[in-house]
């Protein structure tokens, strides 16, 4: 029997900046609408995109990831799916972001009030990431989340530790890449750079 491997690239982008953003609210679970700015920071996405091949996007579907991705590429397939949603901060939704992102350590494992921990919305990505092991897509994806979902990005398919995701600091650049390899129906990703 031949092995047969499948890679793909997946790109992870944040969602675009948003007027909660500006405003330092955390929106978590709020769908969240786009700032003048962070609509021009889709429309940029949408230039980095056409310069890729990209089959299909897949969102968050917080209304402030939908914007961003319709904004980018209103050509490209797009299907969206809850579990790549932010981590759910539950009563502090729209809470001060300082206040909800002061000491993330302390929820990693404990759920914010009424909420979710981080570990949670990090599984909660990883299901999904086991779907794509299943769709074994032969064209680069582009995903289009919030914090929680590069997290559980780089958990799932970076093999980084969430422990130490969580204490660096985490400072905005233009994408996360990510080398998807299926071979023959046993999953394995590889870290490293992207063309």
């Amino acid at each position: 029997m031949v092995a047969v491997a499948i890679q793909t690239t997946v790109w992870f982008e944040t969602h675009s900046t948003t007027e909660d953003n500006e405003q330092h609210i955390a929106t978590g679970w709020h769908p969240g609408q786009l700032s003048d700015s962070g609509r021009r920071q889709a429309a940029d996405l949408g230039q980095r995109i056409r310069a890729r091949r990209i089959g299909r996007i897949y969102a968050s579907d917080l209304g402030r990831a939908v914007e961003t991705a319709r904004l980018a590429a209103p050509s490209v397939p797009l299907f969206l799916d809850w579990r790549l949603r932010e981590c759910n901060y539950g009563n502090w939704n729209g809470a001060d972001a300082n206040r909800v992102h002061g000491d993330r350590g302390q929820f990693l494992d404990q759920p914010y009030p009424g909420g979710e921990s981080w570990r949670l919305a990090v599984q909660r990505v990883g299901w999904f990431v086991e779907d794509l092991y299943r769709s074994a897509p032969t064209e680069p994806v582009l995903i289009v989340g919030h914090v929680a979902t590069r997290l559980g990005l780089s958990v799932h398919l970076g093999r980084q530790s969430l422990e130490d995701l969580l204490d660096s600091p985490s400072a905005w650049k233009p994408g996360w890449f990510w080398l998807l390899t299926v071979k023959a129906n046993r999953p394995s990703a590889t870290r490293g750079a992207c063309p």
